[in-house]
């Protein structure tokens, strides 16, 4: 399979998902669907994706929504374990935003 067969199957394997946005409501469309898009735009994503989707497209698609989830989650606990020692050491108060990029 050539380079260009293998990044149409994973686009291909994106497009099939974009249906199952309308079975949500809103912000959950956009959000779905912004996921979905950011899947093609990574370029570690989309070498990952092309290197596993020659069977697996699926599984492909679902282990890098899922490591994409991992890495939110492992930068919200940051985020709060630094609010948290601010407000152990008596620091400034909580500014109200933690940095997500």
């Amino acid at each position: 399979m050539t380079k260009e067969e293998e990044e149409n199957k994973s686009a291909m394997e994106v497009e099939s998902w974009k249906g199952f946005e309308y079975a949500l409501r809103n912000p959950n469309t956009v959000l779905f669907s912004k996921m979905l898009t950011e899947c093609l735009e990574n370029k570690d994503y989309v070498t990952a994706f092309r290197i596993k989707c020659q069977q697996y497209s699926a599984e492909s698609l679902f282990m890098v929504l899922i490591f994409e989830q991992r890495k939110t989650i492992s930068k919200l606990i940051e985020g709060m374990e630094s609010i948290q020692n601010r407000k152990n050491e008596g620091s400034a108060p909580f500014s109200g935003q933690i940095n997500l990029i």
